[in-house]
């Protein structure tokens, strides 16, 4: 074994809160690392959310390029450069590294490439990437090692070597037929993009519907967009088995309600769910706990167990979503100050990034059932939304979810252009603890889909008498 370095804080894994966490550690004067393995930033800038969203928009230019006709433009024989799709992207993401190359230096924080495995309390080894060894401890620890796609347990899956959404981004071509295990927000999101490269598209969902998650009247509107845009979609299907080889042909063999079936497609795309990276790694050489899942075990603090240990992120059983690592690293920073920031009352939103976005925060109506929480429910298509006149984007509803006994906002969910930004001055809303009445009666810019809240939030059913 290699000489032991000790630091002040050694963190495993560069993902979003990790690595915020060590910049601001490094400037505070600490003698900090980070250990990676394969990518500077993170998953997110390097395939995940950033690349993603790059080749998403990518799609949307193609899809808005053949529709042009209909707003005016004229334009002649329409072909996509695959190669150009994807070089864009690595520009991009070699944007990003450099940015985070710059911060890490500016912070006095040092990133150590390679791969670290846990060999007692606070202690780990890493290999580096360039070849030897190192050996670090430190008085704290911090792991954010992030999660990988699964790869359900299918005859025939593995040896056909799918695509997950890291390799789906590194296409230089559009598939003849792409194959989407899983109905999910990423399936669904590279499956518009890829319908929208050219290729057909199968979607296939063990559930009955899409986004089983969600509310049904969501799910089926996503079926409606994703039908209308000529993606076939196979919903309560049980994948049975696979042959052949992503990118040379696969034949995949479904259980279905009308019985077995057979889909022939060039390639496969597996989006089934997410497993943490924490085998491997020696956690338990450093006694660190994991949950029935496999998730670090943590507290409402994002302490483990074990004194002087932290997790951040999707490994820490955190909402798998880029903007709550950013929340955990704030949780973190403050708790290593002494501070008592916890989990428990954080207001979540997402955003699937399909063409038009769903995006959601607080409650929806089917959890409210779940719980038994009497509500009142408004709703309104976007045809409701004047904005949509001059643009043509009809697609999707807005819908708000108000307490029963008073005027709390308690959720909202939209379907529907630039559905992200509208959502965030819901979610403003509620952390403000506003009654519904004071955003509807807001004075609103016209002509914005921001708008369509007055609408919406007018239809809210009035209070029982008493």
């Amino acid at each position: 074994m290699s000489q032991v370095e000790h630091l002040d804080t050694l963190i495993l894994g560069s993902g979003q809160g990790g690595k915020r966490l060590a910049w601001h550690l490094g400037h505070s004067g600490q003698r900090v690392a980070v250990v990676e393995r394969q990518w500077v930033g993170g998953s997110c800038p390097a395939v995940a959310c950033l690349p993603s969203k790059n080749e998403i928009w990518s799609a949307r230019i193609a899809y808005l390029t053949r529709h042009a006709a209909g707003f005016g433009t004229i334009t002649g024989p329409l072909a996509i450069d695959m190669s150009k799709v994807r070089d864009r992207k690595i520009d991009m993401i070699e944007r990003e590294v450099a940015l985070h190359l710059k911060a890490y230096a500016a912070s006095g924080a040092e990133l150590i490439m390679g791969s670290g495995r846990f060999i007692g309390p606070k202690t780990m080894e890493v290999q580096l990437n360039d070849g030897g060894t190192r050996t670090l401890s430190a008085d704290q620890v911090v792991v954010n090692v992030g999660t990988h796609a699964a790869i359900p347990d299918v005859p025939g899956l593995r040896d056909a070597q799918p695509l997950t959404h890291i390799g789906a981004l590194e296409l230089d071509y559009a598939p003849a037929h792409l194959v989407v295990l899983g109905g999910g927000y990423i399936g669904i999101e590279m499956a518009q993009a890829y319908r929208r490269f050219g290729s057909r598209v199968t979607v296939i969902e063990h559930n009955e519907r899409l986004m089983s998650r969600e509310d049904a009247d969501v799910s089926d509107e996503v079926l409606r967009i994703l039908n209308a845009e000529g993606i076939d979609v196979i919903l309560s299907a049980e994948t049975v088995k696979v042959a052949g080889r992503s990118g040379t042909g696969v034949s995949i063999v479904l259980r279905t309600a009308s019985g077995e079936q057979v889909i022939e497609g060039s390639d496969i795309l597996v989006s089934a769910g997410r497993v943490p990276n924490t085998a491997g790694i020696g956690l338990e050489a450093a006694g660190i706990e994991l949950d029935e899942r496999g998730y670090i075990r943590v507290n409402e603090r994002l302490q483990a167990a074990t004194p002087g240990v932290w997790a951040i992120g999707e490994a820490a059983g955190s909402p798998h979503f880029t903007h709550v690592s950013v929340d955990d690293f704030r949780i973190v920073r403050d708790n290593m100050a002494g501070g008592n920031r916890t989990t428990s009352d954080r207001l979540i939103p997402y955003t699937m990034f399909s063409d038009p976005p769903l995006a959601h925060v607080g409650l929806s109506e089917s959890e409210a059932h779940r719980k038994n929480i009497a509500i009142r429910v408004a709703k309104v298509p976007m045809t409701n939304v004047l904005r949509t006149f001059a643009t043509d984007e009809t697609q999707g509803f807005m819908k708000a979810i108000i307490g029963a006994d008073d005027d709390r906002i308690l959720g909202f969910t939209m379907i529907g252009a630039e559905a992200g930004e509208v959502m965030t001055t819901v979610q403003t809303a509620m952390l403000a603890g506003m009654p519904y009445q004071t955003l509807r009666d807001a004075v609103i810019s016209h002509l914005t889909y921001a708008e369509g809240l007055g609408a919406v939030l007018s239809n809210v059913p009035a209070l029982p008498a008493k």
